[in-house]
């Protein structure tokens, strides 16, 4: 019986890059399917942004293949990059034209006709609910309004892929949110696949596949559910009143003791555990919380580190 194949709509095959003695990744294989919500996590320098670059033709890999909707991207970079649509951390966009100006130079830029690049302007500006402010300049918009802009923009030349690197940086919960709200209506309505690189945990529970990477390697690749079955623990966050009481827990628990960018995260070893600490230091900490099972504490367990914390909202993206 003939069964449809299903091309993957990229496709990493034993894919290395070095920077002289760095090994930024190492045989990296592996296929994101079409549709798809998919999230590389891992620390700072862990290649996250490298294999971003590869994945977009800004770098070439010093071995293995990257195939975009099956189109080798190194042989044919311009033919792979049409399936590409690229929201990078740092604001590209003309703050001197308007949001419909940026839309159209982008479609120009990208040979799209002029009647099917205004019709797909006026779907995306619908899309990201930007269509009142198609005239306002650029430099009128907050971090939030614009990161729905870029992404936009990304499309207009009806990109199958949505690459992403830290798309909600520097704004408020707010405007995460309202990112992440329109970046799921425009892969449902378009049929987007979607790979985005973050350091915000929760942004990542809604993703059909999570990838670990630390120091260039895949240490774990799968679905957020089996990645906490696996390998989650229950943790318990703290902060010690005092600074003995956090050398006290230290010392008392050098093995499970693991610091925060504020306060401690004490792993739970056994279900007695709790009721014992809680005896001896319940008086002694504050802001307890427990962790059940989140991918943070997955992260931590598969690279003994936390995700770096993000840079603070920058004033400017405070509202959606």
């Amino acid at each position: 019986m003939k069964t449809d194949v299903v091309v993957p709509a990229i496709s990493l095959q034993g894919v290395s890059k070095r920077y002289g003695e760095t090994q930024a990744l190492d045989d990296i294989s592996l296929d994101i399917a079409p549709g798809q919500m998919f999230a590389l996590l891992g620390p700072n320098g862990a290649g996250k942004t490298t294999l971003l670059h590869i994945i977009c033709t800004i770098l070439e890999a010093d071995k293995g293949k990257t195939l975009i909707f099956g189109v080798d991207a190194a042989k044919e970079s311009a033919r792979a990059r049409r399936n590409l649509g690229v929201v990078f951390q740092q604001n590209s966009l003309d703050r001197r034209l308007t949001v419909i100006e940026n839309l159209e130079f982008h479609g120009l830029v990208h040979g799209v006709p002029r009647r099917l690049r205004r019709q797909r302007i006026e779907e995306l500006l619908e899309a990201v609910d930007l269509t009142a402010r198609r005239n306002d300049l650029v430099e009128t918009l907050s971090a939030g309004l614009a990161r729905r802009l870029e992404i936009a923009r990304a499309l207009v030349h009806d990109a199958g892929i949505l690459v992403m690197d830290e798309p909600t940086v520097g704004l408020d919960t707010e405007s995460r949110q309202a990112i992440w709200h329109y970046i799921g209506d425009l892969r449902r309505e378009f049929g987007l696949t979607v790979v985005t690189t973050t350091h915000y945990v929760e942004e990542v529970e809604n993703c059909d596949t999570v990838c670990i990477l630390d120091g260039g390697k895949i240490i774990a690749l799968d679905d957020p559910q089996r990645l906490r079955a696996q390998y989650g623990s229950e943790y318990i966050r703290l902060v010690p009143n005092d600074a003995s009481v956090e050398a006290a827990l230290k010392a008392a628990y050098p093995e499970l003791i693991s610091p925060l960018p504020r306060g401690l995260m004490l792993r739970i070893p056994d279900p007695a555990f709790t009721k014992t600490f809680l005896a001896e230091y319940g008086d002694a900490v504050s802001e307890l919380v427990f962790d059940r099972q989140s991918l943070e504490s997955v992260f931590l367990a598969l690279t003994g580190r936390h995700l770096g914390r993000p840079p603070a909202p920058n004033g400017k993206g405070g509202r959606r």
